[in-house]
């Protein structure tokens, strides 16, 4: 670390962003820090110095939200390392957090330790998420495996089931499928072995619990 290191704080909540600076004054002394509270804020000290090595954004701020702010900061100026600071930690929340680039995710209820970690993490060039974080990333994509290993059925299986749940009939679908009965009842007779599924009502809580019906 260098005595050039300076980090923007952006934060609406004033007394967090006061506080959190004087701690991170303590372990980062020769570290400038600046404290904004708004999006708007950050980004005009951004556009005008763009000097600085590292943005600690809240995600819920008026105007220019964290999001936005990150995902402009890694678009315009990418070697400015982001570290995302939030109260929320829900898939959604946290799948947008990671769709903006930021290099790191750390929430609100982290000890000042951990936010300093995430701190030289990113300014080694690494990453840092909590351990929170890395827990709801972990789940969504164990949940995203088991969807897709729930949906054993071919391409043509899944346009056929879904004439099926259009309660359209054998006939129906093959004329609108261009294939004869024939296979449009072999194709039938596959999905219900594969799905486990003995008639329609079955058919349709399989693709609604793996997301087939949107599709």
């Amino acid at each position: 670390m260098n005595s050039a290191l300076t980090i923007l704080l952006a934060d609406d909540h004033k007394i967090f962003a006061e506080g959190l600076a004087a701690v991170l004054r303590i372990k980062f002394p020769q570290a400038v820090f600046e404290i904004v509270h708004s999006g708007e804020d950050a980004w005009v000290k951004i556009e005008a110095s763009q000097h600085f090595q590292l943005v600690i954004t809240d995600i819920s701020m008026p105007g220019i939200s964290g999001l936005e702010l990150a995902t402009r900061i890694k678009q315009q100026y990418p070697a400015i390392k982001v570290l995302i600071l939030s109260m929320h930690n829900d898939r959604q929340m946290v799948a947008a957090a990671l769709a903006t680039e930021a290099e790191g995710f750390v929430l609100k209820t982290s000890t000042a330790q951990e936010i300093a970690n995430a701190i030289n993490d990113l300014l080694n060039d690494s990453t840092h998420y909590s351990r929170d974080v890395l827990q709801i990333m972990l789940s969504k994509a164990k949940d995203e495996k088991q969807s897709i290993q729930q949906n054993p059925l071919t391409d043509r299986e899944l346009e056929i089931l879904k004439l099926i749940l259009e309660e359209n009939s054998n006939e129906q679908v093959a004329e609108k499928l261009f294939i004869s009965k024939r296979t449009v009842e072999t194709h039938r007779m596959h999905i219900m072995e594969k799905t486990g599924c003995k008639n329609l009502i079955a058919l349709y809580k399989f693709a609604s619990r793996n997301g087939l019906l949107s599709q």
